[in-house]
């Protein structure tokens, strides 16, 4: 994978990747507010292919994430908090699996910085809070295999 960062006038840069392009307009919206823009897409691709891996349905499906940087440079993350909301024609328990299984598995963003950022999260499936600022174990994680599944080109 390689992207290609042009600056263009101002603080407005191009970033071109093998398959697309895109603008990058600072400080409208700040390099780290696109970084954790993709990592929550990552997640919510899985939140969408997970199921459909399974025959199951995933809708209204919103993912919000808060983050906690140091006050001073370099200002990295600290702690990420990931709050899911989605209605499915799955139980609880299985809902709960497709999270699991996206941040343990099969969202590299978020497996990218979890040695490093205090990862928690929290879910309300069918309108019912399941479960509430859970951590996740930072580390190697814990494979959740729940099979091949489409994934968002690389």
């Amino acid at each position: 994978m390689k992207v290609t960062i042009s600056h263009q006038d101002e603080m407005k840069f191009e970033a071109k990747t093998s398959k697309s392009s895109f603008i990058i307009d600072c400080p409208v919206i700040s390099p780290i507010e696109y970084f954790l823009a993709g990592i929550i897409s990552c997640s919510a691709s899985d939140m969408v292919l997970l199921p459909k891996n399974q025959d199951k349905t995933v809708t209204n499906l919103v993912v919000d994430g808060e983050i906690v940087r140091n006050e001073s440079h370099p200002c990295k993350l600290n702690k990420l908090h990931l709050s899911y909301s989605f209605d499915s024609d799955a139980d609880d328990l299985l809902a709960k699996r497709w999270v699991m299984a996206s941040l343990e598995t099969y969202c590299s963003t978020i497996n990218t910085i979890r040695d490093t950022t205090s990862i928690s999260y929290s879910i309300t499936h069918n309108s019912k809070l399941i479960c509430e600022n859970e951590q996740m174990i930072s580390g190697g994680g814990s494979k959740i295999d729940m099979g091949e599944i489409e994934s968002c080109p690389s």
